[in-house]
């Protein structure tokens, strides 16, 4: 096993040196390689592009198996098998150039394709769940290999049944995307890619070294559900999207609103901390350089803090929150 601080692999730079990470290139590899972990009994974790994790400056008997297995298999027009350490944005690009549509406005998000599913990744009107046809997963509990159909992963809003505590590891998903066109559809999906992209870096949400607001996870809360009468008691200016499968039952809240409107502005950091909203976007927590993972923490309490106390409404951390 080699061991380096988890902040080199991480989007947000924070994580202390485990007792080691173990990297197959295969999916054959991988499976051996879950299956000796999990029956050491040892503390471990699945790491893909450290994109949506903090982890605790001290974890020094955590093991981490990294998620680096490759390739995209075209079983059919649009319907494609790929390997859960595929570059999540690498496959985007792949899907607009063959003109098969369902992933472009999931453009720049970061991470890898094996981790998409677990957090439900989502943007600017599209799911992933909504294009996964199946995926197989390697069962934590049981060591057994199974292939599970979309219905079968309890999809939710930024959510599915492995975040809720089905353990265990994607090996690979398949997509089933929309082929057969109208004339014009590829350029207004080339065209739909350039604009999230393009979104997406004035928020600082696409990874750029020489840019510190992009040190983060992307957004740290998820935009909270809550029932459309409490929704009726904010302020008339607050944002807020009727969920259509509820009838108008919940609506989802703006977490960005809700906190700048507590008073954080952004940019905002505790005193002496390196640990900062972005000057960007206010639902991202930035490194600003030697962070440590208990600033970070640190600020995500204190920003809970202050939207529950103005606005009687607990931010949820999108990120997982690992040896905390």
């Amino acid at each position: 096993m080699n061991a380096q601080p988890l902040r080199d692999l991480t989007t947000i730079g924070v994580g202390g040196e485990p007792a080691g990470i173990l990297a197959p290139q295969s999916r054959a590899e991988l499976i051996a390689a879950a299956n000796s972990l999990w029956s050491s009994g040892e503390d471990w974790m699945i790491l893909g592009g450290g994109s949506n994790v903090v982890i605790a400056d001290e974890v020094p008997e955590l093991r981490v198996l990294k998620v680096e297995t490759r390739g995209i298999e075209v079983l059919a027009p649009g319907h494609i098998r790929v390997e859960a350490g595929e570059n999540w944005d690498d496959l985007v690009a792949f899907t607009v150039k063959h003109a098969w549509s369902g992933l472009e406005s999931l453009s720049g998000i970061p991470g890898t394709v094996g981790a998409a599913p677990i957090q439900n990744i989502g943007a600017y009107g599209q799911e992933v769940s909504q294009v996964i046809e199946r995926l197989e997963f390697l069962d934590y509990e049981t060591h057994e290999l199974v292939v599970l159909e979309a219905a079968d992963c309890g999809f939710g809003y930024r959510d599915s049944s492995f975040k809720r505590g089905r353990a265990g590891l994607v090996t690979w998903v398949e997509f089933r995307l929309l082929v057969d066109l109208p004339a014009g559809s590829h350029e207004l999906m080339r065209r739909r890619r350039a604009e999230v992209l393009a979104t997406r870096a004035s928020k600082g949400m696409v990874l750029d070294p020489t840019d510190a607001d992009t040190a983060s996870c992307g957004s740290f809360f998820t935009n909270p559900i809550v029932s459309d009468r409490f929704a009726r008691t904010l302020p008339e200016g607050a944002p807020h999207w009727d969920i259509a499968e509820d009838d108008g039952a919940t609506v989802k809240l703006s977490a960005a609103w809700l906190i700048e409107n507590s008073g954080i502005r952004k940019g905002f950091a505790i005193a002496g901390s390196k640990a900062a909203i972005s000057s960007k976007h206010a639902l991202a927590i930035t490194n600003r350089g030697g962070a440590t993972a208990e600033e970070v923490v640190q600020l995500a309490r204190y920003i809970q803090d202050r939207v529950a106390n103005q606005w009687g409404v607990t931010l949820v951390p999108e990120p997982n929150l690992i040896g905390f």
